[in-house]
């Protein structure tokens, strides 16, 4: 009794975050309901006809359907291996510094763009890509032809996914900094030792100390696999690179809020809650069993 009266004050600044959740997250999930609905706004919810999973197999007869799914997959698979690789690299050159000040300072400055909005960084991707811009201005010191890259179909992935790995990867990097610390530093000296160079010390020792948390971050990511950044694209995309570059949560944009489309964009967002649950618990269990990551 004494003990949950001294844990009374935690519970009670527990009470904010928990009206929030329940207002903005679990109250909105009623509206779920309009994915078996051919919903009309001036019927509302109760009024409009219920037609089952009609929704879901026009889904799936629309032509843009399959290109949505595999321009989803494909840029959030990329990311995620580019989030993974260009860390954990990047952390052991860091590592690999002497230079305190200046070690910190790139650290720093790898950091920021993670602190920024897409708004921004929109901003600033699409002036270094106009053919006027910072990187068609190398592509002619090189000799070749001024590129469009927002415009093309061939460049505009690449684009997403080299500026989300831009903005991330300073994330990244300071979680593998921190299991770099955590390394014994007498398992290096031991291999000064023994006569082992600095890349047989990472080969050896680094590496194979730094997989536990590689598993982890790498589990953790398959919940993301329909998630490939709604903001970033939105920002960025345009109609000539709907082919490569229209995922699920801006198709879902388009259908319920340009053209009113709500049963059908409901539609599109429960199926990808539905199976991003499901990754999320495959993630979950697999850092569980390979990473002895536990939540609960």
């Amino acid at each position: 009794m004494k003990y949950r009266s001294n844990q009374a004050h935690y519970h009670m600044m527990l009470l904010p975050g928990l009206l929030l959740l329940v207002v903005f997250s679990i109250i909105p999930m009623a509206g779920i309901v309009m994915a078996f609905q051919d919903f009309k706004i001036g019927l509302g919810i109760w009024r409009s006809p219920w037609i089952g999973l009609q929704n879901f197999k026009y889904l799936f007869e629309l032509s843009d359907s399959r290109v949505i799914f595999y321009n989803t997959i494909f840029i959030a698979v990329f990311k995620i291996i580019g989030n993974l690789l260009v860390p954990l690299t990047f952390a052991i050159l860091l590592n690999e510094l002497r230079g305190r000040f200046f070690k910190r300072f790139v650290q720093t400055v790898v950091y920021v763009p993670h602190f920024l909005s897409w708004v921004i960084l929109s901003g600033i991707i699409v002036e270094m890509t106009t053919t006027d811009g910072l990187v068609n201005q190398i592509v002619k010191a090189f000799g070749g032809e001024p590129i469009i890259f927002l415009a093309s179909n061939q460049w505009f992935p690449v684009i997403l996914i080299s500026s989300d790995i831009w903005k991330e990867f300073g994330f990244g990097t300071i979680i593998y900094l921190a299991a770099l610390t955590g390394i014994n530093p007498s398992l290096y000296e031991a291999a000064v030792i023994d006569g082992a160079s600095r890349p047989q010390q990472i080969r050896y020792i680094t590496l194979p100390l730094l997989v536990p948390t590689f598993i982890l971050l790498a589990t953790l990511s398959i919940g993301n696999v329909l998630n490939a950044g709604f903001d970033q694209v939105f920002n960025l995309y345009n109609p000539l690179v709907y082919e490569s570059g229209d995922i699920i949560d801006t198709y879902v944009y388009r259908a319920g809020l340009i053209n009113a489309q709500f049963g059908l964009a409901t539609a599109v967002g429960l199926m990808k809650s539905v199976i991003s649950f499901l990754l999320i618990i495959v993630s979950y269990t697999l850092a569980s069993r390979f990473a002895n990551y536990r939540i609960f």
